[in-house]
């Protein structure tokens, strides 16, 4: 019956009646079996006999069926119903061998080949059902009766090998290897994953089966060992599995696999010297497994101390073992931390992880996986729509391009195709991305940048002229969204994680966000809070004690910083508008400050500055704000103290400059409503409001405070000064103000002036007169501004009086074009017109005249405006300062007379106010008018 029935079965003929039929029969035999069984404990001999007459049966049904049901069980689909039915038959078969079985069944087979090729067939068998597993899952018995028998196979099968194919002449890789990839494969099955299950479950699969991971681990251990000199053809092929092997949580597993890494370390050192090919493997492979879900603390520790402790033993391997260590903890940690977080609603600390792994594998000269955390960056932060971080991102890897035809050889991700074959195509494609995020995140400047080298490109390398005029049109459209589109300037916040109750990355570290367009603290503080329900917000700004750094909880401190401009040597002596120079306040910045106030010293309950101290801390940031992150870390900090003088001098400054900054913002857009000007000045100038500057006199200016600071007198001179220099502020301020004032709020603006009046007097009297020379500038469409500060005015010195600089811009009157000539060629020509000088050409001299050419004013003030062009159209390299010519009742300023404390000068005028100079002045002689002014500054 049974050829009949394997006939039946490889034809695929009446199967439901073959596989009911072969159920009963080994059904039988299971019976069979265990009477013997029972009948051997009653009766040795008898039960001996009937146990042989048994196995004879079996051994029938092993040679004549279960060959020809592993192959119907290969051809079925997964789909077909009856493909679980083969695999039981399969099991129980195999559940009835003995050792004698598979002894006699090795044996059995003709030649050498046809062994191999069922060992090979059954390897890949095994593994196919192992991960397609034809049982339900929740069919724990079914599934935990397979992988029993499978294992039983898999140890008598692994004896072959080592008896049959492991000599130098017999030896055959491939059925290793297979054999290898099985057994993880068996390892690292979802079912036999016990710490997945309940304590019940658990506890009654380890009675009933035990724990079938331990077994088949150490039989891949002595498996791996027994190769002897055939290791180093595993590697790196097998670092991958054992890896995966390792990572099972299972202490004792983990305990006897990872001697293996060491092992195979050991093997490639002592043929290459090295182990380069076993550490990229195992590099890469531990990012897949832990990103996976595997590997936690407690295999990073058992992998440090196991390895640590087999490299100490081994001369050779001790210091680049140790090293090797340190990397692979070094990653896993961060790999933890990464995983820990990426699937967080707030990607916030999912973006810093990434930073983190992509940091190093740069370090460690990994660009493949560098690249693919640049991406994943990359993608979070447009998903958020942080465009100019997105932007940022994109440039490291555009920044490993070169501009040559030389092939791609790293990854292409994201949009990039891989049509873009050479490094030129990609880098040119990730150009274009990077200016578009750049223009959607409003960083006109960086895009500005991108564009100029694109240009550079297109018209000294490529010569591509269709592109060169794309790209600058683009370019000119930034220029154009520099001044005209709205910007406002983001707050920064210093946030501090303490407590040991924060992920590693972040624990008693300190952080400075980069806000949002108009994101409130409030809001930022929610966000901030939401991964951590448990977090405690800190309400005082002080750095905390070990009592809140060492605790298990978690705690966060959040407030407001300003960030610290840097020099900006080449806007020094120029009137920059002020939607560019915002920019520079804002951005590209590495310096932040705080200023806590405090009381210190005897206590004035009628004036408060007299002891107002400020503690400054300076943060300085790992990289400059923006960047790849909206946040960085703070990598060190500095605290100063700011006395109450140098408190008073840093406030009127602050003032001063906002005064100017205002009365530019107004007169650059007409249109802007008048209420913060009117808020800023009335506060000012009426003493009930904010109580003026009368709170410095009496605090600082008291002969008894210089003789208790004597080293204060020069800070004193220079408030003093700077509230001298407030007042013809006030003045344009003012000026301004009833030009745009409605008849409703006149009385509100008569009430300004008089309090003015009254202030204005009292100022001059005691800290002298400084008054303002308006000058006219030809840039057309261009209003007049103000420019106030240390760098940006033209300075000489005498008596009592001094004097700041208001550039009045207004347009010069348009000459009529031709009537041959076209609009374009009239703004062509206007151009060239600008852009010339009456220094450098003789084109410009005929439209506008030199100040040298103009003819002699009849009035003193003219003649003393044509004094100071004349002393701007001096040599360039004179260091004299302006010769200027005072009028009736003046004095010649004296040349290199000192500055005044806060670097300003002056100089004594009998007229209230001095006319502007000609509107006709060709930009070389201003610019040079400029220079020669600073020079003498």
């Amino acid at each position: 019956a049974l050829p009949i029935l394997r006939e039946l079965i490889q034809a695929g003929e009446e199967e439901d009646a073959c596989i009911e039929l072969l159920s009963s029969i080994l059904e039988v035999l299971y019976q069979a079996q265990k009477s013997a069984e029972k009948l051997r404990a009653r009766d040795k001999d008898r039960g001996d006999l009937e146990l042989v007459q048994v196995k004879k049966h079996i051994q029938v049904i092993l040679e004549q069926l279960l060959h020809t049901v592993s192959c119907r069980v290969i051809v079925l689909d997964r789909e077909n119903p009856l493909k679980s039915h083969y695999v039981a038959c399969m099991a129980s078969i195999l559940s009835q061998m003995d050792k004698d079985h598979y002894s006699a069944y090795i044996q059995a087979f003709p030649s050498r080949p046809e062994l191999m090729d069922f060992l090979m067939e059954t390897f890949i068998l095994f593994k196919d059902l192992i991960g397609k597993t034809v049982y339900p899952c929740d069919w724990v018995v079914m599934n935990m009766v397979q992988n029993r028998e499978f294992l039983r196979a898999i140890n008598q099968f692994a004896m072959t090998l080592t008896k049959m194919f492991l000599s130098n002449t017999s030896f055959e890789l491939q059925l290793w290897n297979n054999y290898f990839h099985l057994a993880v494969a068996f390892l690292t099955q979802e079912s036999l994953q016990l710490e997945n299950f309940s304590p019940a479950k658990r506890n009654s699969i380890l009675d009933k089966y035990g724990d079938m991971r331990a077994t088949i681990g150490a039989s891949i251990r002595d498996m791996w060992y027994s190769l002897g000199h055939r290791k180093i053809e595993f590697i790196p092929g097998m670092v991958g599995p054992i890896l995966e092997m390792t990572l099972v949580p299972e202490p004792e597993l983990r305990k006897s696999t990872i001697p293996i890494f060491f092992d195979m370390m050991l093997c490639e050192h002592q043929l290459t010297g090295s182990f380069s090919r076993f550490e990229d493997e195992i590099l890469r492979r531990l990012d897949s497994e832990v990103e996976g879900g595997r590997g936690d603390e407690e295999y990073k520790q058992l992998f440090k101390s196991i390895l640590l402790s087999c490299c100490q033993s081994h001369r050779e391997l001790a210091k680049p073992g140790k090293d090797f260590v340190e990397l692979v903890t070094g990653l896993l940690e961060r790999l933890l931390d990464y995983r820990a977080v990426m699937n967080d609603e707030n990607k916030t600390y999912s973006m810093s992880c990434t930073v983190n792994l992509l940091n190093f594998y740069k370090e460690i000269d990994r660009q493949a996986m560098y690249i693919r955390y640049l991406y994943k960056l990359k993608d979070l932060h447009i998903s958020y729509e942080n465009y100019t971080e997105g932007a940022y991102t994109l440039l490291l890897h555009a920044r490993l391009l070169t501009w040559s035809e030389e092939p791609n050889t790293g990854p292409v991700l994201g949009l990039h195709g891989p049509h873009l074959h050479t490094q030129r195509q990609l880098k040119e494609a990730l150009y274009n991305q990077i200016i578009e995020y750049f223009d959607q995140g409003k960083m006109w400047e960086e895009a500005i940048h991108i564009c100029k080298e694109l240009a550079e490109q297109y018209e000294s390398h490529v010569f591509d002229y269709e592109m060169l005029s794309d790209i600058l049109q683009r370019e000119a459209k930034f220029y154009e969204k520099i001044l005209k589109v709205l910007r406002p300037s983001p707050d920064y916040f210093a946030v501090g994680y303490y407590g040991q109750g924060f992920p590693t990355f972040l624990r008693n570290r300190v952080f400075i966000y980069r806000g949002k367009e108009y994101e409130r603290r409030e809001d930022f503080e929610m966000q901030l809070l939401s991964p951590f329900p448990n977090a405690e917000k800190l309400k005082s700004t002080s750095p905390p004690g070990q009592d809140i750094t060492g605790s298990p909880g978690q705690y966060i401190q959040c407030f407001t910083v300003q960030p610290v401009e840097e020099a900006k040597v080449r806007v020094k002596g120029r009137t920059i508008p002020e939607q560019i120079t915002n920019f520079y306040k804002a951005n590209h910045v590495q310096q932040f400050s705080y200023s806590r106030p405090f009381k210190s010293g005897p206590k004035d309950p009628d004036n408060e500055f007299a002891n107002m101290w400020i503690e400054r801390t300076t943060f300085v940031t790992a990289y400059p704000l923006p960047g790849i992150l909206r946040w960085f870390a703070v990598t060190a900090t500095n605290t100063t103290i700011i006395s109450p003088l140098e408190n008073a001098i840093e406030t009127m400054m602050k003032t001063n400059e906002k005064i100017m900054s205002e009365i530019n913002r107004h007169q650059n857009d007409p249109s802007l409503p008048i209420n913060p000007l009117s808020m800023l000045l009335n506060g000012i100038v009426d003493p009930a409001v904010m109580g003026g500057f009368a709170k410095y006199e009496s605090a600082f200016f008291q002969e008894s405070y210089l003789q208790e600071h004597p080293k204060d007198a020069a800070n004193i001179e220079k408030l003093k000064d700077l509230i001298a220099w407030q007042t013809p502020l006030l003045a344009e301020g003012i000026r301004i103000h009833g030009q745009k004032v409605t008849e409703d709020l006149r009385p509100f603006h008569e009430r300004m002036e008089q309090c003015f009046e009254q202030l204005r007097a009292k100022v001059e009297s005691q800290y002298g007169v400084r008054e303002m020379i308006f000058l006219e500038d030809q840039r057309s469409g261009r209003p007049r501004s103000m420019a106030w500060g240390p760098d940006c005015e033209w300075l000489s010195h005498t008596r009592a009086r001094q004097v700041v600089l208001i550039h009045s811009m207004e347009a010069p009157p348009t000459p009529k074009s031709a009537p041959h000539t076209s609009e374009s060629e009239d703004r062509r020509h206007e151009r060239r017109e600008h852009r010339s000088s009456s220094i450098f050409g003789s084109r410009r001299q005929d439209v506008c005249q030199s100040i040298s050419e103009l003819p002699e004013p009849k009035d003193e003030k003219w003649r003393q405006s044509r004094n100071v062009s004349e002393s701007s159209l001096g040599s360039s390299d004179s260091n004299q300062p302006l010769p200027i010519r005072a009028t009736a009742g003046a004095q010649s300023s004296a040349a290199g007379l000192p500055l005044s404390p806060t670097g300003f000068g002056g100089r004594v005028k009998s007229a209230s106010k001095v006319p502007p100079l000609p509107r006709k002045i060709s930009p070389a002689v201003y610019e040079t008018f400029l220079e020669q002014s600073n020079t003498t500054a």
